[in-house]
C-alpha cells in the first residue's frame, strides 16, 4: 500500500489554478458545488454555518486539494472512508493530501463543530476531479440542540476546561444522527444549535429568540437569511429534539412566562406551529419523529401530548432515555459511546416505522 502524507499551507484563490496546472491536473471549477456533493444548507457560493455539513467528491490520481475558508471551525478530511487529517480553524487554505495510490478515490470534507457566529466557505476540490458522487435516495433531517450537534462528545470528562474546550472536543460526524444516516446510507442535515429551545433558551438567555428564530437560515449569523432549497431536499424522515433548554433550568424573575404551566402552554403551541411548518414544507409523506431524552417529567409529558394531539400517524413520539447513557461528554452531554448507543436505539426505532424509502 502506498504511504500517505498530508500537508497544508495557506494559498490565495488566484494561485489554485497555477498549483493545479503544475500538478498536471485540471483546475477546480469556478462553482464549488459543480464537482462536490452536499446535502447540507449550503449557498450557491459554497457558504454554510450548521454543524455536520459535508462535501463529497471523486478524483483520480495520487493527490487532492481541499479549498476552504473558515477560521472558526474544526473539520475532518477523509479519503476512501478514512479520516486522514483534522483541520483546526484553518482559515483560508488549500489542504493537500498526497502520496496516494494512483487510482480513483473518494474525498470527503466534514464540519465537526458549531459556529453560529461565523460563516464557513467551501472552495471546491482541486486536482483530477471527477464527476461528483450521486445523491443518496434516502434523506434524514435532524433538528435539535447541543445533544443533536454532538456537543463535547469526544471528551471523557465533563469538565472540558483543561482538555481543549468544547469545540475541540465536538465532532458532529460521530453524533447519533450522522451515525444513523450512514448506517442507512442516507444523506442528512444536522440543523442543531446549542443552547436553543423551542421557545426558551438555556437559563432564559437571549430572550425574544429561540431555535425557531434560526431554523430557516443557511447562514446563522445573518439576520433574515433564508436557505434556498435547490428542490432536491425532501427528507422522508425528520427527527426533532427540542425542549431540553426550555425546561432544564428554573424560570428566572422577569421572564415572559410567569409560571411553569404558562411555559408548557407556550412550548406546546410553538411545537404545533413548528410541526405545521415541517408538514407544509415536506408534505404528508414525511415521517416526523419528536424525541425526548428524559424518561419522564414536564418535557417528556409535553412532547408526548403534542404528538397525541396531532392525530397524524406520521408524527411519532420517541423517548430514548436509557440508564446506560453515561453523559461523560463536556458539561454532562452525551459521550461518543452514548451517541453510538442512541444511534442503535434510533436504528431499531426507524426499522419499526415502515418508511417508504
Amino acid at each position: 500500500m502506498s504511504r500517505l502524507s498530508v500537508g497544508t499551507r495557506s494559498i490565495r484563490p488566484a494561485l489554485v489554478v497555477l498549483v493545479a496546472a503544475l500538478l498536471g491536473a485540471p483546475a477546480a471549477q469556478a462553482a464549488p458545488l459543480d464537482q462536490a456533493h452536499t446535502a447540507g444548507r449550503v449557498t450557491k457560493s459554497g457558504q454554510y454555518s450548521w454543524p455536520g455539513v459535508y462535501f463529497e467528491g471523486r478524483f483520480r490520481g495520487t493527490s487532492v486539494g481541499v479549498t476552504l475558508n473558515d477560521a472558526a471551525s474544526y473539520y475532518d478530511v477523509q479519503i476512501d472512508g478514512r479520516t486522514v487529517a483534522t483541520l483546526a480553524k484553518p482559515g483560508r487554505t488549500t489542504y493537500w493530501v498526497r502520496n496516494l495510490s494512483n487510482a480513483e478515490h473518494r474525498v470527503r470534507l466534514v464540519k465537526r463543530s458549531e459556529s453560529p457566529w461565523a460563516t464557513g466557505e467551501f472552495g471546491g476540490f482541486v486536482g483530477n476531479v471527477l464527476t461528483k458522487p450521486a445523491a443518496r435516495t434516502r434523506q434524514i433531517e435532524f433538528i435539535g440542540d447541543s445533544l443533536t450537534a454532538g456537543y463535547g462528545n469526544l471528551s471523557t470528562t465533563r469538565d472540558c476546561s483543561a482538555n481543549g474546550g468544547v469545540d475541540r472536543n465536538t465532532n458532529a460526524d460521530i453524533s447519533f444522527g450522522a451515525l444513523t444516516a450512514r448506517t442507512l446510507n442516507a444523506d442528512y442535515q444536522i440543523n442543531a444549535f446549542s443552547g436553543r429551545g423551542m421557545v426558551r433558551n438555556y437559563n432564559g438567555g437571549e430572550p425574544g429568540t429561540s431555535y425557531r428564530t434560526y431554523y430557516d437560515r443557511a447562514l446563522l449569523n445573518v439576520n433574515g437569511d433564508v436557505w434556498q432549497n435547490p428542490g432536491t431536499w425532501r427528507p422522508q424522515l425528520v427527527v426533532v429534539g427540542l425542549g431540553t433548554n426550555d425546561f432544564s433550568t428554573a424560570l428566572r424573575p422577569g421572564e415572559q412566562w410567569p409560571t411553569q404551566q404558562s411555559l408548557v402552554a407556550a412550548y406546546k403551541s410553538a411545537y404545533h406551529g413548528f410541526l405545521d411548518k415541517l408538514r407544509a414544507r415536506y408534505g404528508s409523506g414525511t415521517t416526523i419523529v419528536v424525541s425526548v431524552p428524559e424518561a419522564s417529567g414536564t418535557f417528556a409529558d409535553a412532547v408526548r401530548q403534542v404528538a397525541q394531539e396531532r392525530g397524524d400517524s406520521r408524527i411519532r413520539y420517541w423517548n430514548y432515555a436509557d440508564p446506560a447513557l453515561d453523559r461523560l461528554g463536556c458539561d454532562w452531554h452525551f459521550s461518543q459511546r452514548d451517541h453510538r448507543l442512541i444511534s442503535g436505539l434510533l436504528n431499531d426505532y426507524i426499522a419499526r416505522l415502515g418508511l417508504a424509502w
